[in-house]
């Protein structure tokens, strides 16, 4: 095998490795909380309309701010529960990319001006985004 092949898969297995905590801290509080909150309460908070899914989905995302891999794994549970696309995609893409947990530390390092705009247009755009993604899988 070649070297480089060889450092790539150590540091991928390295990687794997570091983030099974999380993933496994996520499997088990997604297990607690389809236990605790029942199957019908996700019906109250999502209604099955499109705009005001992706803007609950957007907000609950940049509130629940994470990494990418985890987010797959909440999104997929969220679509076993019932809950609409379009919800799950605007939180996945708010997940990622709003992060109002880290808006004081971006503030601080790269204006307070900068990360209000860039947190507030991801917010947009993760709707935007929701929304042109659910309608291009509806029409596959």
């Amino acid at each position: 095998m070649d070297e480089k092949l060889k450092v790539a898969i150590l540091k991928s297995a390295k990687s794997m490795y570091s983030s099974l905590p999380v993933l496994l801290g996520v499997i088990l509080l997604i297990g607690l909380i389809s236990t605790l909150i029942p199957k019908s309460s996700y019906h109250v908070v999502f209604s099955n309309n499109i705009l005001l899914d992706s803007i609950i989905g957007s907000g609950l995302g940049s509130i629940l701010a994470g990494n990418p891999i985890t987010s797959y794994v909440i999104g997929g549970e969220l679509l076993k529960q019932g809950v609409s696309l379009v919800a799950v995609t605007s939180f996945m893409v708010a997940w990622i990319t709003v992060g109002l947990v880290q808006l004081p530390a971006e503030s601080i390092l790269l204006g307070k001006k900068f990360a209000i705009s860039r947190n507030v247009l991801s917010f947009i755009f993760s709707i935007f985004v929701a929304i042109i993604t659910v309608f291009i899988v509806g029409l596959l």
